[in-house]
């Protein structure tokens, strides 16, 4: 691997966060912010240098979308991924949650029930209800073996002609779960059993860790006969959510003509030039830069999994830079625990609650990022942990 594609520091993530602590946290001082759903890292040094040569360009109106933005894609989930684009369309939308909006919208009526799996992303439910559909909790179920999906109740709220979508997150933000081909299958058997249309929110399909591997939901949803779209882009991989678009992949025409027909009377496809000059750069010459975040990735995991002071453990992390820490045994109440976290180990991590109720008790931490700050949290912890005592 090339020095040129290490991950480093990012001289100015901290500088960035530290404004939104405030926000969230109450204060910015001396917080150890480890909270958003990104690399802590500088960005690959191949993107950066298509974004200052196009910045360079003295051009920035109106631009065509190249055809080679979506080849290059392509050929990254199918060299990553073993997924080829054979019979299936590739549409434009501005994020996860514009994308997953329009599909609300055109795949679903008012009224209808939305099946979400707690805990989870933070903006399904606002996503669903804003929309006026009606949210459908199936909790993820946790065992001694960790999550998984509660087949048996995910049948009884699909048997219902209101509910006709599930939103699916796979890999699974904020537990780290990489849905087995096995356990995809169960669930697209259900819903085409019961005409539940899947939206699978696939944004961090990039960021499994090994011995573990994404399986598309396309690839058992053409099995199953189940209508779907999968949500995808380098937004989470590349840590560049503040300048590239996602995209929407689907084998559903009629779908795709609704879809094209709502973005277009909203002007959702207009382009970004330097969305377009990034994500091009990122897929086609960031493989290396990639493989180095989920190896610091594994390092970091490795260092929570002997370092966390009892009573706090990690939930096994299969997927994702995000860690699912259960600090239940520390038997705080939430706004206990939020305080705990933010006032006695200074740390700025997303409290567990924000992802629904089933979260109480746990948080999320960012650990695409470099192994000192990590250290510096767990050090954190222990002296926390110790002033309870």
């Amino acid at each position: 691997m090339s020095e040129h594609n290490q991950p480093l520091v990012s001289p100015t993530a901290q500088a960035i966060d530290d404004a939104s602590l405030q926000r969230h946290f109450g204060g910015g001082h001396d917080l150890l912010p480890l909270w958003i759903a990104e690399p802590y890292l500088e960005v690959a040094p191949p993107v950066i240098e298509a974004l200052q040569d196009r910045a360079a360009s003295g051009w920035y109106g109106y631009e065509t979308r190249p055809e080679a933005l979506g080849d290059a894609f392509w050929t990254w989930m199918d060299r990553r991924h073993g997924w080829s684009r054979q019979g299936l369309r590739t549409l434009v939308s501005p994020s996860v949650g514009t994308s997953i909006g329009t599909l609300i919208e055109v795949a679903t009526e008012p009224g209808d029930g939305v099946i979400i799996q707690p805990p989870v992303f933070t903006d399904f439910k606002p996503l669903v209800t804003a929309s006026e559909r009606n949210a459908v909790r199936n909790p993820l179920a946790l065992g001694k073996d960790g999550y998984g999906f509660d087949l048996g109740g995910l049948e009884q709220q699909a048997m219902d002609p209101s509910t006709t979508a599930l939103i699916l997150c796979n890999p699974q933000n904020p537990v780290g779960r990489v849905w087995t081909e096995e356990e995809l299958t169960e669930l697209a058997g259900i819903c085409a059993r019961h005409d539940v249309f899947v939206i699978a929110d696939e944004i961090h399909a990039d960021l499994t860790l090994a011995p573990h591997r994404f399986t598309p939901f396309a690839t058992v949803a053409a099995t199953a006969d189940v209508k779907w779209a999968a949500l995808h882009g380098p937004i989470k991989t590349f840590g560049l959510a503040g300048v590239c678009d996602t995209l929407v992949v689907t084998d559903h025409g009629d779908l795709t003509d609704r879809f094209e027909s709502v973005s277009s009377r909203l002007h959702l496809t207009r382009n970004n030039v330097f969305g377009l000059a990034a994500a091009q750069a990122a897929y086609l010459e960031g493989a290396d830069w990639v493989d180095a975040v989920l190896a610091l990735t594994a390092t970091n995991v490795a260092m929570l999994q002997e370092g966390l002071p009892a009573p706090l453990r990690l939930i096994d992390l299969e997927g994702t830079y995000l860690a699912w820490l259960d600090l239940r045994g520390l038997g705080l109440e939430v706004p206990e625990l939020a305080t705990w976290l933010s006032e006695s180990a200074r740390l700025a991590l997303s409290p567990g609650h924000w992802f629904g109720r089933e979260g109480a008790g746990f948080a999320r931490m960012t650990i695409a990022a470099p192994t000192d700050q990590i250290e510096e949290a767990v050090a954190r912890l222990h002296t926390a942990v110790d002033g309870l005592a």
